[in-house]
């Protein structure tokens, strides 16, 4: 394996509390050293001056539609994807066809992982069989094949007796839930926010107590049953009002926003284009100023993206048809830096936090989401002041459907090492 010597970036690291301009050295996969101008010889040196050098970024919440839907994606694009925006560590949702819900179903995504992902990939397993919400699945078998975590992602468990079945398995396993909130009996057909935009359309709205009542019930549970619980795709006010108070309480609970939310409002939605169609949907701009909040407060310790491909054709029906979702690891660190950082709500250290450590600390991965010496060399170099346009036409994941189509944005990712390889570089583009 080659030696990669990256010179005077500014190095974020969240775990060490180190930012400072230096040089760090990766060999045989791991970090080596970090410090100022080092001295020794390496296979590659890559200029970072003027560039952010963060620990490789983990993504918590990623629909890579393999197996069983992979002319949305698969695993081979969907981690090249994640590569090209920096992310390292990818945490595959269930929900494919068929549902991940066996051990070996867990080895089917590990064992192709292995052969085309570019980055380090993760399968989540389903809490109940079939997500069906009836019979819990293997979960320990799951646990044993590597799975990290459990979710139901796409929909709730809605029997609260079995829901805190599994809670309690996985608090006995120390492994957290990555829980979606929503009320199936609350949806009533709803495909956007329930507001005026949604009257004045004549299209049926989801109201926040879709989510809100799911995060008041699995909070409680939660802290019942001692599970680790991790909100994902948090939309609302009641959400993080919710949630603070959890935390405030000593519950175990975290959770995540992802770009779409802290990003756009229902007022921002383009009427018939479905590529504003996502779940949660996009809610009001009091909700996304508590999401604001939130994040800056601490309350809410997690950026992902919910990266949910689909066709074209797909997206191209009306608001009513179309599927929920849009891509989103590879617009998440321009958003998140333009966003957030840029406009001083988040520091770039508390970006890296949000990004890596604490998706690092939430999933047990003791090895990633730091730049300490023994750490595994998972980087990501950004360019903060760079600006371009988003144009899915530049996606390498094979979902476009993202409503930041044209949008003026600053901060891109020039290189992505994963494991101490370079899997992607601007311009080059390598794929390991």
């Amino acid at each position: 394996m080659k030696s990669i010597l990256i010179r005077g970036g500014r190095v974020i690291d969240p775990d060490t509390k180190l930012d400072g301009i230096r040089d760090l050295l990766l060999e045989e996969g791991s970090i080596a050293e970090c410090a100022e101008n080092i001295k020794k010889e390496a296979d590659i040196v890559v200029d970072a001056r003027g560039q952010w050098v963060m620990p490789g970024l983990i993504d918590m919440h990623v629909h890579l539609r393999d197996p069983g839907q992979t002319w949305k994606e698969d695993i081979a694009s969907g981690t090249r994807a994640a590569a090209k925006g920096g992310v390292t560590t990818v945490v595959a949702m269930a929900n494919t066809k068929p549902v991940i819900d066996s051990p070996d179903r867990v080895d089917y995504v590990v064992h192709k992982a292995e052969h085309v992902a570019p980055v380090h990939v993760l399968q989540v397993g389903s809490a109940t069989i079939g997500m069906k919400g009836e019979e819990i699945s293997p979960i320990a078998d799951m646990a044993a094949h590597g799975m990290p975590a459990v979710s139901e992602d796409g929909r709730s468990v809605m029997n609260a007796a079995v829901c805190r079945k599994v809670f309690r398995e996985c608090a006995r396993l120390d492994i957290p839930y990555l829980d979606h909130c929503e009320d199936a009996n609350l949806v009533e057909g709803g495909c956007v926010n329930l507001d005026q935009n949604a009257i004045e359309q004549g299209l049926p709205g989801i109201s926040n107590s879709v989510e809100d009542v799911i995060v008041a019930r699995d909070i409680l549970l939660a802290a019942e049953t001692g599970c680790r619980l991790h909100l994902c795709h948090c939309s609302t006010k009641g959400s993080y009002e919710m949630l603070k108070a959890a935390k405030e309480q000593g519950y175990p609970v975290s959770g995540e926003v992802c770009p779409h939310h802290f990003t756009l409002t229902s007022d921002d939605r383009i009427e018939g284009d479905a590529n504003f169609k996502m779940n949660p949907p996009l809610r009001t701009k009091e909700d996304l100023d508590a999401l604001v909040k939130g994040l800056r407060e601490g309350v809410f310790e997690v950026i992902s993206t919910d990266h949910a491909p689909h066709s074209r054709e797909e997206k191209h029906r009306s608001m009513k048809d179309a599927p929920f979702g849009i891509t989103g690891l590879e617009t998440s660190v321009p958003l998140t830096v333009t966003e957030l950082v840029k406009t001083g709500i988040l520091t770039p250290m508390q970006m890296a936090e949000k990004m890596s450590r604490n998706p690092a600390r939430i999933l047990g991965l003791s090895k990633r989401g730091s730049l300490a010496p023994g750490m595994e060399a998972d980087v990501v170099i950004i360019d903060p002041d760079r600006e371009y346009v988003i144009s899915s036409r530049n996606f390498v994941s094979r979902g476009k459907n993202t409503p930041f189509e044209g949008r003026p944005v600053c901060g891109m990712v020039t290189t992505t090492i994963c494991g101490g390889k370079i899997v992607y570089q601007e311009g080059k583009k390598f794929y390991d």
